[in-house]
């Protein structure tokens, strides 16, 4: 068993950033992740990272939010000119790696329920606008691992797809831009096909697909359907109606992140002796013990530490770090 993050750490600029890729590398050794700081601003956000994947459509950024454009604009650039940097000290950090690491990118459904067309509302609302957006990013994410392996020739890729809008979208539970109505639910078969798009990108590229959704009644088995090698869930919110694709994931050596440890400070102190009791407690209700699972199974914290101190966030990664080998060693 070994441990992870989920993506986000906290920081406002290049120093914290050099820090938080400190803190990742040093505690994950055996999965690290790239970091991301959306206390950066819309540029390092959620949306701002995936739209610095997307190849062919350009983006800016308007006082709402982002916009899909005819054209790259200002921000748009620097989006990506930020995410290069990003990836230029990731990449010196982890010279000579040659185990897994992981990268993050919002999924099709999230990036269209948070952008904007080039004629307002959100993407979420034109079929086709949330077609191209879905190709586009798949197309990117091709050329964004193909970028990695460059990067990191002797590592083995794994991206995780954050969908967190994506239960809202299928529920019909978007707001529109006016805030006034929702936009239009989306079926499950309409909602599989770009997901699949995606996941089949980044598999074609010769990396691991992970999906990552932190709600209560996650579509765990429509990301498997579409296409998804790997499964990510908060744990702490997770109804018990989930379990059996969590288990099925599991049972197929999949990759399953169980989200274990809180995202931001607890009230009372947690040791890593608790949260080990919690998982094999867990394991056991899914009916497998540390030792079936083997490195499928991933500790991480809840979601991601965008939220939490500098202090709890080294401490919620080490937590997941130590934790994941108490198991191991039984």
């Amino acid at each position: 068993m070994i441990a992870t993050g989920i993506g986000s750490m906290p920081g406002q600029d290049a120093d914290d950033y050099a820090e938080a890729l400190r803190v990742v590398v040093g505690e994950l050794r055996e999965l690290p992740h790239l970091p991301e700081l959306p206390g950066r601003g819309a540029l390092a956000d959620m949306t701002g990272r995936a739209l610095a994947i997307v190849s062919g459509l350009g983006a800016d950024l308007q006082p709402a939010g982002w916009r899909l454009t005819d054209a790259p604009g200002v921000d748009h650039r620097r989006a990506r000119s930020l995410l290069a940097q990003d990836l230029d000290a990731f990449e010196e950090q982890m010279q000579g790696y040659g185990g897994r690491c992981k990268v993050q990118v919002s999924g099709p459904w999230t990036l269209a329920a948070t952008v904007e067309r080039p004629r307002g509302d959100r993407v979420l609302a034109d079929h086709g606008a949330r077609r191209e957006l879905a190709q586009a990013l798949a197309e990117g994410l091709e050329e964004h691992v193909v970028d990695l392996r460059r990067r990191l020739p002797d590592a083995t890729l794994v991206v995780q797809v954050d969908e967190p809008a994506l239960p809202a979208v299928l529920a019909g539970q978007v707001p529109t831009a006016s805030g006034f109505g929702r936009h239009r639910t989306v079926d499950p078969p309409g909602a599989s096909a770009a997901l699949e798009w995606v996941f089949a990108a980044i598999e074609r590229s010769g990396a691991t697909s992970v999906a990552h959704c932190c709600a209560e009644q996650p579509p765990l088995d429509l990301l498997l359907q579409s296409g998804a090698r790997g499964l990510s869930v908060d744990m702490s919110v997770l109804a018990p109606s989930a379990y059996d694709a969590l288990a099925g994931a599991i049972e197929k050596d999949l990759l399953v992140l169980l989200g274990v440890v809180p995202a931001v400070e607890p009230a009372t102190d947690l040791s890593d002796a608790e949260v080990s009791t919690r998982v094999l407690r867990l394991l056991d209700t899914l009916g497998f013990d540390p030792e079936s699972t083997g490195e499928s199974v991933v500790l991480t914290p809840a979601c991601g530490l965008a939220g939490a101190s500098p202090t709890w966030a080294r401490r919620a990664l080490e937590l997941c770090r130590q934790s994941a080998s108490n198991l191991s060693a039984g």
